[in-house]
């Protein structure tokens, strides 16, 4: 009798300890996301200065910088870090505000003027420097997630994980876009 409540001990103790890991590897996903949305937060807050500068030049494009508007809002935006969907959606919007940025970025270039303006290329060279720090915290994120996913989805985690309701999260994708190979001599014509 005392052997069998020393084993059940000892088995309630370490049920308990992975449980304790996976909320620790849960929560650490959430600190990597948030790590993300401060980055996108610093973009987002960018991204109308650069509107305005390039809105003075740029009247040909005015749909990109109303494309570009709405997606911000759409970053900006709470969502449940508990929802997979909202993170997915969140991510997705914020990969297609990076992907309209770049375009306006590359535009920039058929402007001599706005090119050579020096209040746009200082806010070119923060939006480069906030771009790199979302791309660290992506990294980070993806790493977190690798790591929840595998407790979550590894025998005895996913008894655990399924008794406290702890899911995978998703990674952070690049758009299809991102990923097509380029061709450098479309850039060259």
């Amino acid at each position: 009798m005392e052997g069998l409540l020393l084993i059940l001990g000892l088995a309630l103790i370490i049920a308990y300890l992975w449980y304790v890991s996976l909320v620790k590897k849960r929560n650490a996903c959430r600190e990597a996301l948030s790590g993300i949305d401060v980055q996108l937060t610093k973009r987002a807050n960018l991204v109308p200065n650069i509107l305005k500068i390039a809105q003075k030049f740029m009247e040909h494009e005015k749909v990109l910088l109303t494309e570009i508007t709405e997606l911000r809002t759409q970053v900006v935006k709470q969502y449940s870090l508990s929802d997979r969907q909202a993170v997915e959606g969140h991510l997705a919007a914020a990969e297609q505000l990076n992907e309209k940025m770049s375009q306006l970025m590359l535009n920039v270039e058929n402007y001599p003027e706005l090119k050579s303006d020096h209040t746009m290329l200082q806010a070119m060279q923060t939006y480069n420097e906030v771009e790199a720090h979302i791309s660290a915290a992506r990294r980070f994120y993806n790493a977190a997630v690798t790591e929840l996913n595998n407790a979550v989805e590894i025998f005895p985690g996913s008894l655990i994980a399924n008794i406290a309701s702890i899911v995978t999260m998703p990674f952070y994708k690049a758009a299809e876009t991102a990923q097509t190979p380029i061709d450098a001599a479309d850039f060259l014509k």
